[in-house]
């Protein structure tokens, strides 16, 4: 192949991984053109309603696979962190890579940690993991959904609407952004998302060229981490905007550490599980039953009930 076309949102931080990639894609194949084609999917266009009520974050990749199949784009580039745990048919991801921090970070333009905040602070975030999360080291906290790309959540804290807000660390690093941090929330403290801080190239399962094109950039050490992390979601059924979240890292002899963790929203409810192995499904089928046997269930299925479609 001489030629590529990148299907990319058109947010900062979307537009800034998929240019990375095609540096890379450049750089490992030299020669090879590249080209973005931006589009806006409908993730981004209803931005009044929390992603847990219209269908999670698998609507930023919809019209992004719909690229693919029409043929207008042969891959697209994603945050881990919000592919589905299980892709629709037709498509595969080629190649995983280029994890950056992992973990939550607390913005607050008082300088505020989690610890610090004044008794009802309002907290924003856009994730129920986050948010139940929080809640369960700060029930006293008032957390509240919050939309739209990284500038304009930043841009509502700053015009008073929040006293701090809760976003991905490795966001803001790419953003240029990590002066506005003012705290790291370590993954015991806010156990991350499946995927999060790694990003990931879907392409069509029938496009052989562009699969091995694109498989010079996955990573063979942390790809296995995150298929772990996104088998939990699997697994348990759950969409990443469960308050669901898995971290994994690549112990020195080879074997595979994954901790999981699943709240209710509230936070009142924490369930726990972690398993070590070499296999990454394997693995996560073992946290997997370990959460099961704790009341997974029931939490899923609350969350579940509370969902309804978006209006039209």
């Amino acid at each position: 192949m001489d030629r590529v076309v990148i299907a990319t949102r058109e947010s900062p931080l979307a537009l800034w991984q998929a240019q990375f990639i095609k540096a890379r894609l450049e750089a490992t194949h030299p020669g090879l053109v590249v080209e973005l084609l931006g589009m806006r999917t409908q993730g981004d266009r209803w931005l009044s309603t929390p992603l847990s009520e219209v269908g999670g974050k698998g609507l930023f990749i919809k019209e992004l696979e719909q690229a693919l199949l029409e043929g207008r784009a042969d891959l697209a580039v994603h945050s881990m962190k919000d592919v589905p745990a299980v892709l629709e048919p037709g498509f595969e991801l080629a190649a995983i890579g280029f994890r950056d921090d992992v973990r939550d970070a607390l913005v607050s333009p008082a300088g505020h940690t989690v610890a610090t905040l004044p008794i009802g602070a309002r907290v924003g975030s856009a994730s129920l993991r986050r948010q139940a999360q929080l809640l369960a080291r700060r029930p006293d906290l008032v957390v509240g959904p919050i939309r739209g790309n990284v500038g304009t959540r930043l841009a509502k804290l700053d015009a008073g609407e929040f006293d701090a807000l809760l976003l991905a660390a490795a966001g803001l690093g790419r953003l240029g952004l990590m002066h506005r941090i003012s705290e790291h929330l370590s993954v015991d403290q806010s156990m991350p998302a499946a995927g999060q801080g790694a990003l990931g190239i879907e392409c069509r399962a029938d496009a052989p060229a562009v699969r091995a094109l694109v498989a010079t950039l996955d990573d063979p050490d942390m790809a296995p981490c995150v298929r772990a992390e996104r088998g939990v979601s699997a697994g348990l059924g759950a969409d990443c905007s469960a308050p669901l979240g898995a971290h994994a890292i690549r112990e020195a002899s080879g074997v595979l550490h994954l901790r999981a963790v699943l709240a209710s929203p509230d936070g009142r409810r924490v369930l726990r599980a972690s398993a070590r192995g070499v296999d990454p499904l394997a693995v996560a089928a073992e946290v997997v039953a370990a959460l099961k046997a704790d009341g997974a269930a029931a939490i899923l299925a609350s969350l579940a009930g509370d969902r309804r479609p978006p209006s039209q």
